[in-house]
């Protein structure tokens, strides 16, 4: 849990200011919907069955990284973020892929004008994994607002 907490830290670090804060809470899971959204539209080997395809890779790789931390409530949190993304992903099919790629460009604009407000870096600068660790960090604000403590 201690590298879970140094995270979470060293990622609030970098967004104190209430309005690159907000735009985080909006544009995180904006973000993560559209890179589900272009790796889903990503041919697949004709071999592989129809419901594997590369955002179901991408998201075995980071549900790997959320067990990691041995939490089941942080777990079962990044499912009930994650879950309705994919479900409206496929109710859009096939017509996400554009969609995806507008939402990624605009939901990153915003977040590097929340970070030029705040005045620091993107945490992923530093890290890569920062980039899975926004997700956890906009849930345990949710969570917080429904009196529900992950860690």
């Amino acid at each position: 849990m201690d590298r879970l907490q140094a995270y979470l830290s060293e990622y609030a670090e970098s967004h104190q200011n209430k309005t690159n804060i907000l735009i985080h809470k909006i544009c995180v899971p904006a973000i993560m919907f559209s890179v589900l959204g272009i790796f889903k539209a990503l041919p697949v080997p004709a071999s592989w069955p129809l419901w594997l395809d590369w955002s179901v890779v991408l998201l075995g790789l980071a549900f790997a990284f959320y067990a990691s931390f041995k939490n089941v409530r942080l777990f079962v949190a990044m499912i009930v973020m994650t879950f309705p993304m994919v479900l409206i992903l496929e109710l859009l099919r096939p017509r996400f892929f554009l969609l995806s790629l507008f939402l990624f460009i605009v939901a990153w604009i915003f977040q590097f004008v929340g970070h030029k407000i705040e005045g620091k870096k993107p945490s992923f600068f530093k890290d890569l994994l920062f980039l899975l660790v926004g997700p956890v960090w906009v849930m345990k604000a949710l969570a917080a607002k429904v009196n529900i403590n992950l860690f």
